[in-house]
């Protein structure tokens, strides 16, 4: 078991679960937590039997984004684009695992760490929660991908009236204009990330990564590019024995058993 101070990595199956373990600061994160994470990524990535990351905080907060003892400026500027540029650097690190990633929001989720979330695949929230980008009561901005993602995932529209106001909304809010996937009783949590993890668990693997970095390429590429994209990993997927196994499967009529191989 690796020795993290502020975080835990369990494995259980097919799921790992992370735990931000700073429930005194409503789990804000600092660069130790965020080595910790970038940690915990690689090591997920290496463990084949893994097929779900999550992501969740200790008490009755998921993150309330950077620590202000961190992340405080001095006066700023170049200090804090080295911390900035790390954040960034986890937060890519998400959305480039090739695994499946669901943010299990416990509670208060807001500022970098609705930015957090948002970099994850999937986000659902247990009805107490409160999301938002609270930035701009501080004389900031959401400025760890918030902005950038926040408007591809919800639509220009609805990202200005969260950022620009920095009000917080409920979990029924967030799941109506887009923000999250689900919401369910805090005690319906588990049940609902073991669903997660048996539905994607049932897929091939190597391609439920392929797909997972084709979307996210779309969205920076032109759509020529996309498709072309799509071609060669399809080419790639072709070679791979759940290919076979899939196809067989099919044949047989019976529920295909990948080997991510």
């Amino acid at each position: 078991m690796m020795d993290f101070q502020k975080i835990t990595l369990e494995t259980a199956g097919q799921i790992a679960t992370v735990t931000f373990r700073a429930p005194k600061k409503l789990n804000a994160w600092d660069g130790q937590m965020l080595e910790e994470v970038k940690t915990a990524l690689d090591a997920i990535g290496k463990q084949d039997d893994v097929r779900l990351a999550v992501f969740t905080g200790e008490g009755r907060a998921f993150s309330v984004g950077a620590d202000l003892n961190w992340f405080t400026p001095e006066p700023l500027t170049h200090r804090f684009r080295i911390q900035a540029r790390y954040a960034h650097d986890v937060f890519d690190a998400l959305e480039e695992l090739e695994k499946p990633v669901l943010a299990a929001i416990n509670g208060v989720c807001v500022g970098g760490g609705l930015e957090f979330a948002i970099s994850c695949d999937f986000r659902v929230a247990v009805e107490e929660a409160r999301l938002g980008f609270p930035e701009v009561n501080a004389g900031i901005i959401p400025g760890s991908g918030g902005c950038s993602r926040l408007a591809r995932l919800v639509g220009v529209g609805v990202a200005k009236e969260l950022i620009l106001t920095g009000e917080l909304i409920s979990a029924a809010e967030a799941k109506q204009v887009g923000l999250i996937h689900a919401v369910v009783p805090a005690g319906q949590m588990p049940a609902k990330i073991k669903e997660y993890g048996e539905k994607i668990g049932r897929r091939a693997p190597l391609a439920v990564g392929m797909a997972k970095q084709m979307i996210n390429t779309a969205l920076s590429v032109d759509a020529a590019t996309g498709r072309a994209l799509e071609r060669l990993g399809q080419s790639i997927l072709l070679q791979t024995e759940d290919v076979q196994e899939g196809f067989r499967a099919f044949r047989e009529k019976r529920p295909p058993k990948f080997s991510g191989k």
